[in-house]
């Protein structure tokens, strides 16, 4: 399937590589070794509508298609994993707000979150259970109007600086995936404790915080949608999560190789370029290959997805597999590329080889992804 972007699409995409490349390569290294959350880097993108691009104009945000929001989150992460990942992620959980949210979640929160004043969480996964969602040990329980919460959340991004988070838990405990509902839940609510995970190993600036719900009370017209619908609802967005991952994927990809590509003409071995050795060329030429691919499938994920597509579930799943795997690949040939220059942080080929890696594993392991493409084509 050939693949064309409109100028629309290449002048977002061209507007947000301006943006990345002033405003957050300069402190990639700085946010990666504190580990500091770029608060007003997210604020500043907010202005130029890189935070939660998705968000309908009548709330504030762009409004802008799946491709259009993919092309901005490669172009983030292709500048550095770990601020993009913290500016493009500032919307999580906005998705089910737009679809499913009552009009006044949306005027309430929507704007805050595309104008960068707020950011948002979405806490799904637990300490047992992560690509087993069905299996999740959060409750809520009805007492008069409200619902009370109670549980334990894991690996829950913006959990820590997030004012406002989708929160899923079981309200039949007994019936399993058709038990969930989703909830909004404002962060400063009594019994909401996040605590910051601080120890990671790639995508450091992004926050990322365990959260203890302990008797969390919260109207019953904070309920997302339907009661028992929550697991059914989220469903609906997975395709559209696993594009994005496949789209930083290759964003990680394509700034890994750009390093590497820079360092090959600058580096000199036997009074040349290093470039200038075919060991290096081929190296450059299959990272090159395998970054083209990965961005073809994900654009036609993306395509899928804006589209209502039959053939979203399988395109995004295949493209997640292969962008992440891939990125990860061509991010251990840059660093080979620098050598042991590469082994230390003065240069970023060591900051994408640990950034990258988190694609393998969030939004549905490569194993998970393997059994999704498997049963689709069975």
């Amino acid at each position: 399937m050939a693949f064309q972007l409109s100028g629309e699409h290449e002048a977002i995409r061209k507007a947000v590589r301006e943006f990345a490349e002033e405003e957050i390569v300069p402190v990639a290294r700085e946010h990666d070794e504190s580990g500091e959350y770029p608060e007003e880097l997210r604020r500043e993108a907010a202005k130029y509508d890189f935070v939660a691009p998705n968000i309908p104009e009548e709330y504030g945000g762009a409004g802008m298609d799946k491709l259009s929001t993919t092309l901005v989150t490669e172009e983030l992460w292709r500048a550095d994993p770990g601020i993009g990942s913290a500016v493009g992620s500032a919307g999580f959980g906005s998705d089910m707000i737009i679809e499913y949210g009552d009009e006044w979640m949306k005027e309430e929160w929507l704007p805050r979150i595309a104008g960068g004043d707020s950011a948002s969480a979405s806490a799904i996964s637990e300490p047992a259970h992560g690509s087993n969602v069905a299996g999740m040990e959060t409750t809520a329980e009805k007492e008069g109007d409200e619902w009370v919460i109670d549980g334990n959340k894991m690996w829950i991004t913006n959990g820590s600086v997030a004012d406002v988070a989708v929160v899923m838990a079981k309200t039949d405990p007994g019936a399993g995936h058709r038990g969930i509902t989703a909830f909004l839940v404002p962060t400063e609510t009594d019994g909401f404790t996040p605590e910051k995970i601080t120890n990671k190993l790639g995508i450091r600036a992004s926050d990322l915080a365990e959260v203890r719900l302990e008797g969390v009370r919260v109207p019953e017209a904070n309920v997302i949608g339907e009661v028992d619908e929550g697991f059914y609802q989220l469903m609906e967005f997975f395709a559209s999560g696993r594009t994005s991952v496949a789209a930083q994927a290759v964003g990680a990809g394509q700034g890994a190789l750009d390093a590497a590509r820079e360092y090959a003409t600058e580096r000199e071995q036997f009074d040349q370029p290093i470039s200038e050795f075919q060991a290096i060329q081929h190296k450059l030429a299959e990272m090159a290959t395998d970054v083209e691919a990965a961005r073809s499938l994900t654009y036609r994920a993306a395509s899928a997805v804006g589209d209502g597509s039959d053939e979203a579930v399988r395109f995004a799943s295949m493209a997640k597999l292969f962008a992440s795997e891939h990125a990860v690949d061509v991010a251990d040939e840059a660093l080979q590329v620098f050598g042991g220059a590469g082994y230390v942080s003065d240069h970023p080929a060591e900051r994408y080889y640990r950034d990258a890696r988190i694609t393998k594993i969030y939004e549905g392991t490569s194993e998970i992804q393997k059994n999704i493409i498997a049963d689709r084509i069975l």
